[in-house]
């Protein structure tokens, strides 16, 4: 099998980051701010590359593990926290990121080839199409991995830098005419941090190809930093163009909820248009892709480890996680169908996602802190563990962006969709983990059981502790 080069790392970061939602959020934040947004985006690029030090560190002294996430905090906080962990980053996060992401999808096509059409008709489309390429096992993303990120970079680059130097053929917005942005000073600026959250989270994708990596000693940590640094001056010369050509009111709130769209339009007239679709059939692929077949799998893995039913490790006759894609497919259906990723909604629900990877974010870091003290002579840089520094920051970061998710009524909807959700999962966890599992669901499992061992060690973990039960009971 052919080792997997840096570039390949940066497009796998780079590639499934951007997505739909990205440039509504991007568009959405430039409106209410103006450049004055990529502020908070700079500080989000910082607070992102503190939990790929703690990624990459995570991966060094545990090279062997094949999910990541789930396996580094059972090692560092037990079964209950990486059930928790991993069902909040990539399940709950990913149902309802792949769902705003169809929702654009159908937008967008709805507006380019099938104007009058429900959105949602198209939307289910796409989400049976790729339900079905999934199902036979086809892994899309991984065969034009590198042409779908440089097409889709290029693209932003191209759009970005026409706006900026005003090379549009369409009418640009003067400095006199553009509108006043309504989010002003540091600390309001500051506090949309959580939606340029959106534009840079998700760089661990790149720890389950880690293993096929030329280097991925230096290759995983060099190629999560050089793609954060990629994102933030692509998206910020985008951003940067879209305030050229598009009112800051209508950026803010664009009635089709495609401020992108809106953007390309007004630049490049249909030109821009078709070519911004394209843009968005390409961002489409790479996410929607993804979530299906890393999530199905996420799901295997977790079932074949004992933390998720049995049903789930099921697989079909082309070794697909069946009961993983039914599920994940049933959800976005349930969702795309209920209208809750709306043209007004999208950006909700890009915030209310946010919630559960950043608690995710806070245990890994405090994860990496634990393993510190627990296993101080495992492999791992110590030139880059700054005395704990950035997993504290990191921490201190997540914990304010979720404080101000967003504002008025919304930040209270999304507190309590995060809460309900949350509390069902934490009750999950504590039925399975106690309940089924019969574990203590605080009790890590050693580092380098979990490092070591073949798929199935939570049986001798179960087998163990069982036993030890029984001694108890015995005496």
């Amino acid at each position: 099998m052919k080792k997997l080069s840096l570039f390949d790392g940066i497009s796998v970061t780079v590639g499934l980051i951007v997505a739909t939602s990205c440039l509504v959020s991007l568009g959405t934040g430039m409106g209410m701010a103006g450049p004055a947004f990529i502020l908070p985006m700079f500080v989000v690029m910082i607070l992102n590359m503190f939990i790929a030090l703690s990624f990459a560190e995570l991966n060094s002294i545990m090279p062997n593990v094949d999910g990541g996430t789930g396996q580094y905090l059972l090692a560092g906080l037990g079964p209950v926290p990486s059930l928790i962990g991993n069902v909040a980053a990539y399940v709950i996060t990913m149902v309802l990121a792949s769902t705003g992401e169809l929702a654009m999808c159908g937008n967008v096509l709805c507006q380019l080839f099938f104007p009058g059409l429900d959105n949602r008709i198209i939307s289910l489309a796409v989400l049976g199409i790729f339900f079905v390429i999934n199902c036979f096992g086809v892994d899309i993303f991984s065969r034009i991995q590198n042409i779908v990120v440089i097409l889709l970079i290029g693209s932003m680059i191209c759009l970005g830098v026409i706006g900026i130097l005003h090379l549009g053929t369409g009418t640009a917005v003067t400095a006199a005419s553009q509108s006043a942005p309504a989010v002003t000073g540091t600390g309001n600026v500051m506090a949309m941090a959580a939606l340029a959250f959106w534009l840079f989270i998700g760089v661990e994708f790149v720890i389950p190809v880690a293993k096929d990596m030329k280097n991925p000693r230096r290759d995983v940590l060099l190629s999560m930093i050089l793609g954060l640094l990629l994102l933030f001056g692509v998206q910020a010369v985008l951003g940067l163009g879209m305030t050229n050509y598009v009112n800051l009111g209508t950026l803010a709130a664009d009635p089709n909820g495609t401020p992108h769209m809106t953007y390309a339009t007004n630049l490049l007239g249909n030109v821009g248009r078709y070519w911004m679709g394209f843009v968005t059939i390409l961002a489409a692929v790479s996410t929607m892709n993804t979530v299906f077949a890393s999530t199905s799998r996420i799901l295997q893995g977790m079932s074949e480890e004992k933390l998720m039913p049995s049903v789930l490790s099921k697989v079909n006759r082309h070794g697909a996680p069946v009961n993983g894609l039914v599920m994940m497919g049933t959800l976005d259906a349930v969702l795309v169908i209920s209208n809750l990723a709306n043209t007004n909604g999208i950006t909700f629900i890009v915030l209310a996602a946010s919630c559960f990877w950043l608690v995710t974010y806070c245990m890994i870091h405090t994860t990496v802190l634990i393993l510190r003290r627990k296993y101080p002579e495992a492999p791992r840089n110590r030139k880059l563990m700054f005395g704990g520094l950035p997993q504290i920051l990191g921490i201190a970061g997540n914990i304010y962006m979720f404080w101000n998710i967003s504002t008025g009524a919304d930040r209270i909807r999304i507190f309590e969709i995060f809460g309900v959700i949350f509390l069902l999962l934490v009750a999950y966890a504590f039925i399975w983990v106690c309940g089924v599992m019969k574990v203590r669901p605080f009790e890590p499992v050693d580092m380098y059981t979990v490092n070591d061992s073949e798929k199935g060690f939570m049986d001798t973990v179960i087998a163990s502790e069982n036993l030890e039960a029984a001694e108890g009971k015995a005496e």
